[in-house]
């Protein structure tokens, strides 16, 4: 690896000239600043034009409402070519009539920022590969590049001797569909750092994944890739795994080559679904779903790309009560109960109620005997499809089963009572015959079912599956809430 990457948790700045790609020679002095809060924000010494202008005929101009934005700004700042993509001007001042002539200033924010690259576009296929550090990747890996010893030969365990080793590990690699996915880990060499009070010996190892399609990739396609990734170490570790930074590997005869014959990395500021804190402390064990000594990298890379392009929406619509857990227990109801529609749906276990041809001729005499003036409404509302309960109830029988009875011990009532909190929601806009209590068990156990399908999907061992619900935390509590609110009482 070159340089040390960009962190997105940090802050950055570099002072400039930035230009349009139409206008290369009407360039504006300004500094361009990063931060994790605000992203990427330009200031300039001067304006680009941003009024709505239109001339009807030659001498008179029209300025009409609203601004115009960018997609592209282009910059040299510090040694560095500079991207800037998504540009919106958020402040515009200008001086007419002053007493003072003073420059002109315009504020202008951008959604993504490649520092070491001119691109024209998102689409444009300059990279050859990203690489991408993730929170917890580390803990996830479960690679155990450390050891240690306490005491030495002949010594006792507590005469304040030992070691510290770090062994040497070899990239783990995978081909998924000619794309090659890599497990990658930079070992900084043992220094010591000598302070007046102590003194500190230190082994630093990183762990990253990289990426390397057959073909020249565009920012937006390195993109999604890189989420994909970080919705794989999201849903083995359970929480929102940030992103700490995000480097693209630009082509060999990409732009400025002849200049730099070595590789080159373009680094990426941007607003991922959470940006990663690389100095917190690392996940608990127990916190964790699945590592890659559950499922190897080699086998759990392959599974995921299949799993995650068949499974998009439901998977997407879980994760995001991780990266943006919603406010109010309604919005995380429709949220999971989504989820788990969207997965019966795509999974292709769809069961006819009925054959189509029965379907047909039933439908037919219905319509026969409605007021015609309602045909039409009778006709789009009358459907061969399984219900929602049908369709939660087909989930709970793919995972594991001995798992599903600790998280959901009633099935039949779980199923019931989430369908009529759906309902209710979706029909009335509120549940009045739901206790609060009840809601929230509705919502974390259908959450908690679409999680168990999702890693079934992937293939986790039974055994792991039902040391999950009964050993992590949140499981725990889920399976306990499924007991106080979603069995039926006795008679």
């Amino acid at each position: 690896m070159p340089t040390e990457p960009l962190h997105l948790v940090d802050s950055h700045e570099w002072s400039g000239l930035w230009w349009l790609p139409d206008a290369p020679d009407e360039r504006v002095p300004g500094v361009l600043r990063y931060d994790r809060d605000g992203g990427a924000e330009l200031t300039l010494i001067g304006t680009f034009e941003d009024r709505v202008m239109t001339s009807p005929r030659p001498g008179v101009m029209h300025v009409h409402e609203g601004t115009r934005s960018w997609d592209v700004i282009l910059g040299v700042a510090e040694k560095r070519e500079i991207t800037l993509l998504g540009c919106i001007p958020t402040s515009t001042n200008r001086s007419f009539g002053a007493r003072v002539k003073s420059p002109d200033k315009q504020v202008v924010s951008a959604q993504s920022a490649l520092i070491g690259v001119h691109a024209a576009n998102t689409e444009a296929a300059l990279f050859e590969g990203l690489q991408i550090s993730v929170e917890d990747v580390g803990r996830w890996a479960a690679d155990g590049v450390f050891s240690s010893s306490i005491g030495g030969p002949g010594g006792t365990p507590f005469d304040g001797s030992g070691s510290i080793s770090a062994k040497p590990l070899e990239s783990t690699s995978v081909l998924v569909d000619g794309t090659e996915y890599s497990l990658e880990h930079l070992r900084n060499p043992p220094y010591v750092d000598e302070l007046r009070g102590r003194t500190t010996a230190r082994i630093r190892d990183t762990v990253f994944l990289q990426i390397a399609p057959p073909d020249a990739c565009s920012f937006e396609e390195a993109l999604a890739s890189a989420k994909s990734l970080q919705d794989l170490i999201s849903l083995a570790t359970h929480r929102a795994a940030g992103v700490i930074w995000l480097r693209l590997k630009l082509k060999a005869d990409g732009p400025g080559a002849e200049r730099h014959p070595m590789e080159r990395y373009v680094e990426v500021l941007y607003s991922p679904a959470a940006v990663g804190e690389r100095d917190a402390k690392a996940i608990e064990h127990r916190r964790v779903f699945f590592t890659c000594s559950d499922i190897p990298f080699q086998e759990i890379v392959p599974r995921w790309c299949a799993v995650h392009n068949r499974l998009r929406a439901s998977t997407d619509l879980i994760l995001a009560l991780l990266y943006a857990p919603a406010q109010y227990v309604e919005s995380r109801l429709l949220m999971a109960v989504g989820a788990a529609e969207a997965l019966h749906r795509a999974l292709g276990i769809e069961e006819l109620p009925m054959p189509n041809a029965e379907f047909k001729k039933m439908r037919e005499a219905m319509l026969e005997v409605a007021p015609e003036d309602q045909r039409e409404r009778l006709k789009s509302a009358i459907r061969n499809d399984m219900t929602l309960r049908d369709r939660l109830e087909a989930l709970v029988n793919r995972p594991d089963q001995e798992a599903v009875s600790v998280l959901v011990p009633d099935v039949e009532r779980w199923a019931s009572r989430t369908v009529k909190a759906r309902n209710d929601l979706a029909h009335e806009g509120r549940t009045p015959r739901h206790e609060f209590d009840e809601l929230v068990a509705v919502v974390e156990v259908t959450t908690g079912v679409v999680i168990l399908n999702l890693l079934h999907e992937i293939g986790l061992p039974a055994d792991r599956q039902r040391a999950i619900v009964s050993e992590h935390p949140q499981l725990r509590m889920i399976a306990r809430w499924a007991r106080a609110e979603l069995v039926t009482p006795e008679a």
